[in-house]
Order: C-alpha cells, then structure tokens, then sequence
C-alpha cells in the first residue's frame, strides 16, 4: 500500500495521467486565486491585502493564494490560463478579459464617493509644457499599455489633436510617471485623476509621491483633463461557481464595513465602498477604446 501511494505522489509530480487527484477549488491544495493590479508597489499591495485574505479565509472557510503580477495584461492573462479565480482588474484590462476569456465584472469599486474616475496630463510647474498641444515634440510618459487613465484616454486625446510626441515611454505605475516629471525624465505624463477632497487636498497621482518629494504640488501641475469612465471592477473567471462568488461578494462587503477594512483598500487602491456592476456598465468605454484605435489582441501578444 505505502508502495503504490509512493507511486502515485511521484506520478502526480511528474505530471502522469491515472494518479492525479481533483482537489475542490478553496482547500489547501487547491486555494482560491486572488490577483492584484500592479497600479502601485507591490509591496504595499502585498502588505495591506494580508488583513484582507486572513479576513476573507476566515468568513469563507476557503484558503486563498495571492498574487501580484508584474504588468496589468499579466493579470488578464492569468483568466485565459486559470491562474486566476478573482481579480481587481483596471477598466480596459476588464474588457480584454471578458471578451477573451469570459470573465465578468460583479463589483465596482467606489473611490471617494464616485462611480467614475479619469486620467490628466501633468507636466513641471516651470517646464515647457503648459497645454496639452505643447507635448508635441516632447518626452511622454505614460503608466502601462493596459491602463485606460495612463495610457488608453490620454492617447486618444492626443490622436484626436494630431499631437505627436518625440517620443514615448511606459513607467508601469502611476507614482513612477509622477516622480519621471518632477526628475525632468520626461516633458509630461499621464496617470489617474481623482478631484480634491472638500477642503482642498490633492487626492491625483501626484499624491503618491508625496512622502518622497513634499513639494510635489508645487513642482508638477495639471495641464488638461481626460474623459471620465466607470471605476475597476473586481473580476470573477467564467466557471467560478456562484457560491464562491457569492461568499467572496458577502465577505469584502462586512470587510469594509469596518473601519480597518476600509484603511486596508485605501492603502492598496483608494478606495472604500465596492457596488454591484455588470457587463453593461463598461459599454461606455468600449465606445471610448474603439475611437481610439486601440486594439486590446496587441496587447496581449
């Protein structure tokens, strides 16, 4: 008996057919796959979303497996291959998901009390940028090629404009485009845009950065504004089985209910309040990317 289920555990490590064991999707063997957008460091991703999984296995009984991909397309990628059952998708990188792989977006993410949110083109307070039409000939920067406030609504303004930079290049994150203008890398950047708070503070990408250089406000403005589209959705892979999904739905709604669930998502991703979604809800940006020009199967090459 010891001998045929020593044999059984070499074939499963070598890959052999006959012995491998189905192990239910949430045991130990087979955790639930959570994955996180790379729109920050991951590490501040990874350190505040331990609260959150030891939150969610507790209230689920499932176990659950992070990760924490180096690039947005990478996160898609990983519901075309099952590596991933749930996922906090950016905007665009969601529409590439559904339409290749089937997943779905069941929530929405409410930051600062808003539904929708944008993109803006920032350049230093004493540079030669100080409208968008004067970024043509310069150094851009943009976040990644999957990022809708980054790179998909700032490229389509400047195509419609017929503003061509000298050149291009993609930071990855938002704070990396930011700190890129205040070190004079670049000419002018895109990242997220989020208005102030009631009393004035700053709450746009500068203000990752704002440990690192204080005077971050006075260094780099705003120079124009992009249209506004529906907040991330947190993704579910086709075939999840509802249960699981309605369990992950119940868990993160009395997560953020409390105050330390709250500060956790704040920290990751700004925000505090998720709402229902649905497929429907991101046909405005579909409209967007298709006057853009944009096609999502490049990205994924």
């Amino acid at each position: 008996m010891m001998r045929v289920a020593l044999f059984c555990w070499l074939a499963a490590l070598l890959g052999l057919l006959g012995c491998t064991k189905e192990y239910p999707l949430g045991s130990r063997q087979n955790p639930l796959k959570l994955y996180f957008t790379p729109s920050v460091d991951a590490e501040t991703i990874s350190t505040n979303a331990k609260d959150f999984v030891n939150f969610l296995e507790k209230e689920t009984g499932l176990y659950v497996k992070t990760a924490i991909p180096a690039s947005y397309v990478a996160v898609v990628e990983a519901f075309g291959s099952n590596r991933a059952d749930i996922a906090v998708v950016n905007s665009f990188g969601y529409l590439i998901a559904n339409k290749k792989f089937g997943a779905h977006a069941r929530l929405s993410i409410i930051r600062y009390g808003l539904r929708t949110y944008g993109g803006a083109f920032y350049a230093r307070t004493n540079g030669d940028v100080n409208k968008i039409e004067d970024i043509a000939g310069k150094k851009m920067a943009y976040t990644d090629a999957a990022s809708t406030s980054g790179y998909i609504l700032p490229y389509k303004m400047l195509k419609e404009r017929n503003i061509v930079p000298a050149n291009t290049v993609f930071a990855v994150k938002h704070d990396n485009v930011i700190t890129m203008i205040y070190q004079g890398q670049v000419d002018a950047g895109a990242a997220f845009f989020s208005p102030p708070a009631e009393d004035g503070t700053p709450r746009d990408a500068r203000m990752r950065v704002k440990t690192q250089f204080p005077d971050v406000e006075k260094k780099i403005k705003i120079i124009a504004y992009t249209e506004k589209i529906p907040n991330d959705p947190f993704v579910f892979r086709e075939g999840l089985p509802e249960e699981i999904i309605q369990k992950f739905i119940a868990a993160i709604n009395k997560f953020l209910s409390t105050e330390a669930g709250r500060t956790t998502f704040r920290n990751i991703y700004s925000f505090d309040q998720v709402v229902p979604a649905t497929d429907a809800d991101y046909d405005v940006l579909r409209e967007a990317i298709a006057k853009a020009g944009v096609d999502a199967s490049d990205l994924l090459k």
